[in-house]
Parts: structure tokens; sequence; C-alpha cells
């Protein structure tokens, strides 16, 4: 049988993830907090990027269009237009159009995840506790009530960075037990749950406990911390050495896994859960309409060095390369941070003209919204939408709200509109609220007089409304009508 080689070609399209595209959707998720630290970054690490003097800003501010459209960046980029001569481009060894972005490249922002669902993007990511971690990982290690009730004392009296800070005596006598018993606890049980390193009772035993929880244990790291330690912090390397009759070497191998360690184990988890929220965008109602203003401060606006021009016709070859990178960075910078400030300013007057019943009457008339229908009514892509409404927060008048925030699903009423989600859960909360507390209304009978409101809900939908909302079923709430 002969066999034949056939050269063939098939065309094929991909998206190429670049290291300016990748930066342009992550400005996109940033808060305004997170762009001003990645704009001042990048003020120290280009050369060819600076700040616009305040005049210059001031002057740039006052020709903004008057329907409140950012000023585009090109014209951003220079404290007054450019003559003809500065407009050409011709002694650069590339289009500057090309590094901004294209039609093509701005689809390719949108398209890069598949569509994301919305309830997923809605759930609340509540964060764990070091004491809560802990002890869920203590009912499945131990059944016994005794050693759980010993295991429980000691996570509770465990600081914030997970060091046990009582004396073994003082958890003895809270449990009834003995010292031996309670050590027995600590060592075998407590210090063994994640993360490696929890419970030690000095930084010593906590560095220890990490190393031999990595197999396999390497003898002489821990030798190093358990006998060598005021040496290792004051870094007598070459003392270890000939202590342990070992090369220097081998001792930097093994300092070098002793610095990946983590001193302070229950760092990550942070009991202080306050945040301080900076509004990204203010929506104020001025007479009958609603103004959006994007919140700029601390923003710098940026501008590339007139110097590049001359740096470019001075240069060598690898030098005028350098500049060339630079520079293009510095117009991929610019114009993403442009692009994130005119889609955010898009999306929220999207939002805005949805929920303008909310942002007038309150909670009840918030309205059903997915990621499509804004994408729709302003031409973007689902997963921007997504993007761009992420770790935003927007101060209106009827509070301050995180940007997702408007985006819910919805229950159809008897009239035939949508009503959100979150205003149903409201509808709920307020009935059990002012509820009969010796005769609590059971779930059917909430879902009978949401339905005598022309609004048709399952049973079983009112209960899980109801979990959401953290209020006991009826039972619970009649034998202790005071507890919601």
């Amino acid at each position: 049988m002969a066999m034949e080689a056939r050269l063939s070609l098939r065309q094929s399209q991909r998206v190429v993830m670049t290291p300016l595209l990748q930066q342009a959707i992550q400005l996109l998720q940033l808060s305004t907090l997170e762009l001003q630290e990645v704009v001042q970054k990048e003020l120290l690490e280009n050369p060819l990027l600076e700040e616009l003097p305040p005049e210059t800003a001031e002057a740039s501010d006052a020709a903004t269009a008057a329907d409140g459209t950012p000023t585009p960046t090109a014209e951003a980029t220079s404290p007054e237009p450019p003559s003809a001569a500065e407009r050409k481009t011709d002694d650069l060894p590339f289009d500057v159009n090309q590094v901004m972005f294209d039609d093509h490249e701005e689809r390719s922002l949108v398209a890069q995840e598949d569509r994301e669902e919305l309830p997923f993007e809605n759930l609340a990511r509540p964060s764990t506790s070091l004491a809560d971690h802990l002890e869920e990982q203590l009912r499945f290690v131990s059944e016994d009530p005794h050693e759980r009730r010993i295991g429980t004392e000691i996570i509770g009296n465990l600081d914030e960075d997970g060091y046990l800070r009582a004396e073994l005596e003082e958890i003895a006598q809270r449990c009834q037990t003995t010292v031996p018993e309670v050590e027995r606890i600590l060592t075998g049980v407590v210090q063994k749950l994640d993360p490696p390193g929890v419970a030690a009772r000095s930084i010593r035993e906590c560095l220890v406990l990490q190393l031999n929880a990595s197999p396999p244990v390497d003898p002489v790291s821990v030798e190093i911390v358990e006998q060598h330690f005021d040496d290792l912090g004051r870094r007598r390397y070459q003392e270890i050495a000939r202590a342990l009759k070992l090369s220097l070497d081998r001792i930097m191998e093994s300092v070098e896994e002793i610095m990946t360690l983590e001193p302070k184990p229950g760092r990550r988890f942070g009991v202080d859960d306050s945040r301080y929220i900076v509004p990204d965008v203010f929506v104020y109602k001025l007479g009958t309409d609603y103004t959006i203003v994007l919140n700029e401060d601390g923003i710098p606006r940026l501008r590339v060095n007139s110097l590049y021009r001359s740096l470019l016709r001075s240069s060598g070859d690898e030098a005028r390369q350098y500049v060339e990178q630079k520079l293009r960075s510095a117009l991929w910078l610019i114009k993403s941070v442009d692009q994130r400030q005119r889609t955010l300013r898009k999306v929220t007057q999207s939002i805005v003209k949805f929920q303008r019943d909310f942002l007038d009457k309150g909670l009840s008339c918030l309205r059903p919204l997915s990621l499509r229908d804004v994408g729709e009514d302003i031409g973007m892509h689902e997963s921007t939408i997504s993007r761009v409404t992420t770790n935003k927060y927007v101060e209106t008048p009827q509070g301050l709200f995180e940007l997702k925030y408007f985006f819910h699903s919805g229950i159809a009423s008897g009239d035939g509109e949508m009503v959100s989600s979150v205003s149903v859960k409201k509808m709920i909360q307020d009935l059990l609220a002012n509820e009969d507390p010796a005769r609590p209304l059971s779930d059917q009978e909430v879902a009978q007089i949401l339905k005598e409101r022309t609004l048709t809900i399952a049973r079983r939908t009112v209960a899980k409304y109801r979990e959401e909302l953290g209020i006991a079923p009826s039972h619970q709430r009649r034998s202790n009508p005071r507890k919601r």
C-alpha cells in the first residue's frame, strides 16, 4: 500500500494575549485606589511617562465636553496643541496608532472569556476567620468531645498571627484537665492543622512545625532553627557552617528553604475585616436628571515626555529599541486608562437609565437587570461589563452600592412586569418583621400573601430567600419569637 505525503494549509482564528493586552484587561477590573497604585508605579518605572502639571490638567479638564465625555487621551498627552511638525511620526520606526486600540483589539478585549453566568457573579465570598478555619478542621479530625473541648479552647487563645498566647496551665484549668493532656492535644491535633505552624508558642517552634510538615524533611534546616536560631537571625552563616561541620553552600541551601517559611501563619486570614470604600463613581440628582461624575482624585493625568524624539535620533540601536518599547508601553497605558474611564462611565450611565425608579423611590423599585441588558444597550460584550463592575462602588442618592449590586434576576408579577429578587427578599423580610410572634407566618402563607399582591412565587423559593436572609423557620420563630 503506497503512502502519499500531502501538504495542506488550515486557517484558524485565535486571540493572542500579549502583555499589553493583559494590562488593558486588568485595568478594567481595578478599583480607583488600585488604579492609582498602578499608574504611580508606571510613572516610576517608565522614563517616557510624566504627569501633566496641575495647570495643564485643569485646562484639559475645562476643555472636557459639556456632556461629560472625558477629554480624548491623544489631547491629554501634550500640554498644548501640537504643531504640524510634531504630529508627524515619520521619524518613528513604527506607526504610533498601531500601539493604540484598534477595533479588532477592542473586540478581543471582551472576548477572552466564555460567557459568565450572572448568578455566580453575584455570589458573595465571605471571608473565613482563622478560628473558624481551624474549628472546622477540628470537627473532622476528632470525634472525642473531650478533645474537641480542649482543642476549641486552644484555638480560642490564638492571636491574629496564629500564635498560642495562653499558658497550658490556664487552658487545663478552664477545661478541668491536666497540663500533659492539653500538651497532647496541642502537639498531636491542633498543631497538625492547616495552616502549618499554627498554634506555635514561639517563632522558632512555628518554623520547625512548618519544616516538619513538608516531607522530605531536611534535618539540617531543622537543626539550624532549633540549635542555631540566634546565629540565623544575625546572618552568621559561617559560624553555623563551622558548628555543623558543613560547607557554606550546604548551609545556604537550608537558609533559602527557611526563608520561604511563613513566620505569621494566621496572617492571610486576618481578624479585622473592616474596609474603607472609596466610591469610583458619583451619581448626583440635579433637578430631574442624574449626572455621573467619575472619581479621578489621585489618578495622575499622563503624557509622553517630549524628550523621546531626541533620544530616538541620537541613540544607538540598543538604546533606540529600549526607547521604542517604553514609548509603546507609555502610549498603551495612557490609552488603557482612558478606555477604562470611558467604559466605566458608559456602564454607569446605562445602569442609571435602567434603575431610574430605584434611584427615585428606593429598594422596592429595583428592577431585574442582567449583564446582557447593559451590554446590548451600550454595544459591549457581557464579559467587559462584568470586568468593569468588579470592585467598583457608586455613591447614589439611595446610598453607596457596589456596581454589581444592580444586577439581579427577576420574578414575573401578575401584571407582566418583572420584579427584582432583591425587592422580593425585602418584601419577605418586611412581612416576617411585622408578623404576630405568637403565630409566625409559614413559607406557604408568605407565598399566598405575595400572590395576593400579584406576585406568584413558589413556597420553596420563599424558603430559599428566607434562609438567605438568615431568618429561622416559623416553628423556631414561635419558640423564640425575638430571634431572627
